[in-house]
């Protein structure tokens, strides 16, 4: 070892073995008897006044950490600006209202909030077609806003094809979530009200539903604010591995985009209850979005007529 290495002992407390000082030292024992590796660097001839004591690390570690937090931007770049407010726009023109615009879609009864739930069955046709047409709109309103971002509509039409195909569904659920009232564990979208219990009434396996509504109970406790949702959204978007893709670099370049300015708005904003590692928690359930995503597309299989009803999903899933 180096004599300008230090080490960091309390040394209020003395180091002693307890097997005689017969400790092997090596890159994969080393931390399991402190006193022992400390000898060896004595040994190797480090000086006794180069040891920090518990005080002097963690002021230099905190030193460390302020470097690192000033080095980072904390306002976002003109550039970063500049596509904030163009998924902003696309995301408000086409998809911030949607869930207002599902009463059209000829709910049954029992969704509306002012109806009282009765435990009596209700037929279960009314609600596959309801569930139907409002996932076909929510697909074909993500469509609308892709087609809004200039980024994306750069790419090849192959390509295009390939991003929606996978994302679709993941760009849904993101933007659902904004509607996930934790208290309730409910979708509260205008006068209507979704439950798990509506979800295993139309065929959907409890396993499959638990795992969803886990997911937006998670994403909903971040508290995320709109540009952070549709920052998530645009990620989820540029995803160079799906299959079909033929640009895989510049569409990877624009995943970093999305995911550098995404950091950067996050380090602008006033700190949050929930915000310590944020950006990581995300890209984590980027992660088990796919898991539901690929899930989603066996459970339209596996529930008789629903797939017929929904072509275009059904050819997103395939």
């Amino acid at each position: 070892r180096p004599k300008s290495s230090r080490r960091t002992v309390s040394k209020s407390t003395g180091l002693t073995c307890p097997f005689a000082g017969s400790c092997k030292v090596n890159k994969a024992q080393r931390r399991h008897c402190p006193a022992c590796r400390l000898q060896k660097c004595l040994d190797a001839g480090m000086r006794k006044e180069m040891i920090l004591s518990a005080e002097a690390l963690a002021l230099r570690r905190a030193k460390q950490a302020q470097r690192r937090a000033q080095q980072a931007p904390l306002q976002l770049s003109k550039e970063q600006k500049e596509l904030v407010q163009t998924l902003l726009g696309a995301h408000t023109r086409h998809v911030g209202t949607m869930f207002d615009q599902f009463v059209q879609f000829r709910p049954p009864a029992h969704l509306f909030t002012h109806y009282q739930r009765l435990p009596i069955p209700v037929p279960v046709m009314p609600l596959l077609v309801h569930l139907a047409d409002i996932n076909t709109f929510m697909v074909q309103q993500v469509i609308k806003f892709t087609k809004d971002l200039p980024l994306f509509r750069s790419l090849p039409m192959e390509d295009q094809i390939s991003l929606l195909k996978g994302a679709a569904v993941e760009i849904c659920h993101i933007a659902l979530n904004t509607t996930f009232c934790l208290q309730t564990r409910h979708f509260l979208c205008g006068p209507l009200r979704y439950t798990m219990e509506d979800g295993v009434h139309a065929g959907f396996q409890e396993e499959f539903l638990e795992l969803l509504f886990r997911f937006h109970g998670t994403l909903k406790r971040l508290q995320l604010q709109e540009p952070e949702y549709v920052l998530l959204a645009a990620m989820a978007l540029f995803s160079p591995d799906r299959p079909g893709v033929t640009r895989r670099e510049e569409i990877d370049h624009l995943q970093e985009v999305m995911a550098l300015t995404l950091q950067s708005y996050i380090r602008g904003q006033q700190p949050r209850p929930r915000d310590r590692f944020l950006y990581a928690k995300l890209l984590g359930l980027l992660a088990e979005l796919r898991s539901i995503n690929n899930a989603y597309g066996h459970q339209i299989q596996h529930i008789q007529g629903l797939s017929a009803m929904m072509p275009l999903l059904q050819e997103i899933c395939s």
